[in-house]
């Protein structure tokens, strides 16, 4: 009798009786094929994963065989009959890795499906099979008041010779698509009313010439610019959305065509890997910026006369263009409240420039921010052996007279480089002696 009781406890099923809701929370973990495949389980597994509100389906992935080369047509036929059978009241994600070699017609039927079930969250993924590459049916976009979140990625073609209406449509991703002409990015972007994020990754010199973003309501943007054969792209953007707040572009080797409207809401900026600004308006729409990050060169960066940034209050620029402290003085001039300020080599000791070339003039008149309002700097990496970094160091130490703190991380010296050790401990004492009278401001030294 107590065997029988011991077998009977090892084959009950405790799991199939967990509720519903939890059952689903375990399911939704795992790859949606494999979800599926827990209907022949049991009775009571059935048709368990039909209620799961996120769907992700992965050509590449086969759970029965184990085969990473599926063909696209079978593939097809298995997302049609799971999104045919899916009975969850809403659809919150969709998510579909695909050869760009899949049948635009079969693509198209997913999508209508997805828009029928009220999907919120759209991702097609489309990997490059043979040089092919998918084109979405335009007309699929005509209209549709549920998406709130649309990814594209990489072997899909777009093509959009009217307007689209995607209603609701909140946050739109962009990663290396193609699009047919100019006119399709217009039709795209101008028919998302509730736009707020916008992400654009391509390559510049693939599709348009020029890359025009209008959106009244669009709030973050985000550029990275690429070439085919490695490094930075050279596209030519025209950018008109007045209640954007957070601006990032990355990699546009030539920016002088770049046109950006006036940004009055603008919050935070970072420009990046970024030459040829030899337009005043790039820079000029970026003044009412409460937190910038400059990484480019100040000998390629033509600035507006007269214009200050008078709601800046954290300034972050690199240290290792060349000439680099000149993008220093003209931000301390046009920055009055600036009250952080951070400065940044990421190479640490692989600077371009020669340091006996090198040569910084400070400004003849202390600027208004380090007298008043500068109460946090920080610099990392410090090249303490460099006679110009020590001049602009010691020159903000002894103006900033609200400063409450200032870090240098310096590069990490070896045991077996004694003398070098040597040599930065007696510079940064010479730094510490700057504020040897100030109670206020605390002082730290760093290695990394």
């Amino acid at each position: 009798m107590e065997q029988k009781f011991k077998t009977d406890a090892m084959n009950e099923d405790r799991i199939s009786d967990l509720p519903d809701a939890l059952l689903l929370h375990i399911l939704s973990s795992l790859p949606t094929e494999n979800a599926i495949a827990t209907s022949v389980l049991s009775r009571r597994w059935r048709s368990l994963w039909t209620m799961l509100p996120k769907l992700k389906f992965d050509s590449n992935f086969n759970p029965v065989f184990d085969d990473d080369n599926i063909d696209p047509s079978v593939f097809s036929e298995n997302v049609y009959k799971s999104l045919s059978l899916h009975k969850a009241p809403v659809l919150e994600s969709l998510h579909l890795s695909f050869e760009g070699r899949t049948d635009s017609l079969h693509v198209g039927i997913w999508i209508a499906t997805a828009f029928a079930r009220g999907v919120r969250k759209l991702v097609l993924d489309s990997f490059y099979q043979e040089e092919q590459t998918v084109t979405l049916p335009s007309v699929l976009f005509s209209y549709n008041d549920s998406l709130e979140i649309l990814k594209l990625k990489c072997a899909i073609d777009l093509d959009f010779p009217s307007r689209v209406c995607l209603k609701s449509l909140r946050k739109l991703y962009l990663d290396q698509v193609h699009f047919q002409d100019e006119e399709s990015v217009c039709n795209l972007l101008c028919g998302c009313p509730s736009l707020q994020d916008l992400v654009v990754h391509r390559y510049s010199n693939a599709d348009v010439a020029t890359f025009t973003i209008a959106s009244p309501s669009l709030q973050r943007l985000t550029i990275e610019d690429l070439r085919q054969e490695g490094g930075y792209g050279n596209g030519s953007y025209v950018i008109n959305a007045p209640a954007l707040k957070y601006l990032n572009i990355n990699g546009v080797i030539d920016i002088e065509s770049c046109l950006i409207d006036k940004a009055l809401e603008l919050v935070e900026a970072k420009i990046s890997n970024v030459s040829g600004i030899t337009n005043e308006n790039i820079m000029e729409s970026l003044t009412s910026a409460k937190r910038l990050i400059l990484h480019l060169s100040p000998l390629e960066v033509k600035f507006p006369t007269g214009k200050i940034f008078d709601q800046l209050v954290c300034l972050e620029l690199l240290t290792y263009e060349r000439e680099w402290w000149n993008l220093l003085s003209i931000m301390l001039d046009s920055s009055p409240k600036l009250q952080i300020l951070k400065l940044t080599d990421v190479y640490l000791h692989d600077n371009k420039t020669n340091p006996d070339e090198r040569k910084w003039n400070p400004p003849k008149c202390a600027p208004e921010c380090l007298l008043f309002h500068l109460e946090t700097f920080l610099w990392i990496g410090y090249e303490w052996q460099r006679g110009d970094e020590k001049e602009v160091a010691t020159y903000i130490l002894e103006n900033a007279r609200r400063l409450k703190k200032a870090t240098f991380s310096t590069k990490r010296i070896g045991r077996e480089k004694l003398e070098d050790f040597e040599k930065r401990r007696e510079m940064l004492n010479e730094l510490a002696i700057v504020l040897w009278d100030s109670n206020s401001c605390h002082l730290v030294f760093e290695s990394t």
